[in-house]
């Protein structure tokens, strides 16, 4: 009695699907990608069985290794493309606040600013070149003082703006 080829698939099916499943899971170490991939390799040998049927056992070895170093270089892909994506990201922290962060900002920005219209103009320089990162040599340089004197001037600038801000936001808490 002559066997049809879906009877022959279930039967092979049958015979080699545990070890199929059990050398996949070895490989990949991740149960349902191995189910994905055993059932990939037995829709290969349906769709395109080898020549000689005693070669199943090969055969299925073949395709399931080549499936599971595809699979493994999909995921280390994936792996390096998610660890350069958050390099970026933590490289340029500002590039993905969200629109309602980015308003808080600049609101705080211009308060700030405003801040440091109301002090002296030398204090306002002296503050914004601090905050830009030169040095005090380099503070002292450019608004022609002694360096020394420039710790004591920031001090002091700093103070001023923080009596001017803690007034502003006092009038803004008493409206």
């Amino acid at each position: 009695m002559e066997h049809s080829a879906p009877d022959l698939f279930r039967q092979q099916f049958n015979t080699h699907y545990p070890s199929v499943r059990r050398k996949l899971v070895a490989l990949i170490r991740d149960e349902a990608a191995a189910e994905d991939l055993a059932q990939e390799t037995f829709l290969r040998l349906y769709r395109n069985p080898p020549d000689q049927p005693e070669a199943i056992g090969g055969w299925l070895h073949r395709v399931l290794t080549r499936l599971a170093y595809d699979y493994m270089d999909k995921k280390a892909r994936e792996r390096a493309l998610t660890q350069k994506q958050e390099q970026s990201i933590l490289a340029q922290p500002q590039a993905v606040q969200s629109n309602e962060q980015q308003l808080i900002d600049k609101d705080e920005q211009e308060r700030v600013r405003g801040w440091l219209d109301t002090l002296p103009e030398r204090d306002k320089k002296m503050l914004l070149l601090r905050y830009e990162g030169y040095s005090y040599a380099e503070i002292a340089e450019q608004l022609q003082l002694r360096q020394p004197q420039v710790g004591t001037m920031l001090r002091r600038a700093g103070a001023r703006l923080k009596r001017h801000a803690q007034k502003a936001e006092g009038a803004l808490t008493h409206e």
